[in-house]
């Protein structure tokens, strides 16, 4: 089969489309012949050489994809080879075949196609698990959503909506807010003008954020803190804002709030079963029925990888990335 290599760390030019042994599915796993894979921000950091896979997974990037099931390994019950699956990945994502633990398989939503599926896994897994297993996000709540036109945005805004929370984002051009307004986003923060703090406190009579999910890290981490209600959750999910900041504890503890950060990649494969089957429980039939979609910028051949990776690296795009393997 084919896949993006990595040879040497380096910027998008060092993605390679190379001839590399198939994968073989082991015990609980089932071979999948990929028909899309989408871009994550973890695949920048690994192409540079800074996130590499944990231990046992594909050396590929690639943290979800699409496709159709090609074999089962031993011990593999409730799913059929042909079968239209989905799934969250630990990497390998960026290739013709990747071998995937059956507890991170989902089938593709009714009403959606093969290919547009490769956006869900990754997305809804974070989401879900953060905003909602997490911090709990409830009804009547207010939650501020840094980045909101990214992936992890697009999907943040739609689930919170459909919850009945009220929901706050930030994004860097008034093109990007209109987006999310159409998805359904209450409070506009173009956070290139406009101080969110200050306009999350304005929208919510001084109250504050009840859940905030975040993306940027150290540099937003004591304007998160001001921005949060009594008994708020701030949840960080991303570093772009560097890994180093300085929390006010006493803030925090005046707030009787709460704060978390997580990953994916590296959680047991258990942890990582049992999101993907509260995704499945939750998520899923709000998909089917049209009131959560995947929200896709462009497609971009799997070989032409650094292409889409100068894309997401421009933050031009609105939703994800999708590479397409040759034969999809």
């Amino acid at each position: 089969m084919h896949a993006i290599t990595i040879p040497e760390p380096g910027g998008p030019e060092a993605l390679v489309w190379a001839e590399v042994p198939d994968p073989v599915p082991g015990d609980g796993e089932v071979l999948v012949e990929v028909v899309a894979s989408a871009v994550n921000r973890a695949d920048a950091l690994q192409r540079q050489g800074f996130y590499d896979p944990p231990p046992g997974a594909s050396p590929y990037p690639g943290l979800e994809c699409a496709g159709r099931i090609a074999a089962l390994g031993p011990g593999v019950t409730g799913w059929a080879v042909g079968d239209a699956v989905c799934a969250l990945l630990s990497g390998g994502g960026y290739a013709e075949k990747v071998a995937v633990p059956v507890g991170q398989l989902l089938p593709v939503p009714d009403g959606v196609e093969l290919t547009v599926a490769a956006a869900l896994p990754e997305v809804t897994a974070t989401v879900w698990s953060n905003v909602f297993l997490i911090s709990h996000l409830r009804p009547g709540e207010t939650v501020l959503i840094h980045g909101g036109s990214s992936g992890i945005g697009t999907m943040a805004i739609q689930l919170a909506k459909a919850v009945g929370a009220r929901v706050a984002v930030t994004a860097g051009s008034p093109e990007k807010l209109a987006r999310c307004a159409e998805l359904g986003a209450d409070i506009l923060i173009n956070y290139r003008e406009q101080d969110f703090v200050e306009e999350v406190r304005e929208n919510t009579a001084g109250a504050g954020a009840d859940v905030i999910l975040d993306i940027v890290g150290a540099k937003y981490l004591d304007r998160n803190v001001q921005a949060l209600a009594v008994n708020g959750r701030l949840a960080i999910i991303g570093l772009q804002g560097g890994v180093k900041g300085e929390l006010n504890l006493g803030a925090l503890l005046a707030k009787r709030a709460a704060v978390t950060a997580t990953s994916l990649r590296g959680r047991p494969l258990a942890e990582k079963a049992a999101i993907v089957a509260a995704v499945r429980e939750h998520v899923w039939p709000l998909i089917a029925d049209g009131v959560v979609r995947p929200v896709v910028d462009r497609t971009v051949p799997m070989a032409d990888a650094a292409e889409a990776h100068r894309v997401l690296e421009s933050s031009t795009h609105v939703g994800k990335v999708l590479l397409v393997t040759p034969d999809a």
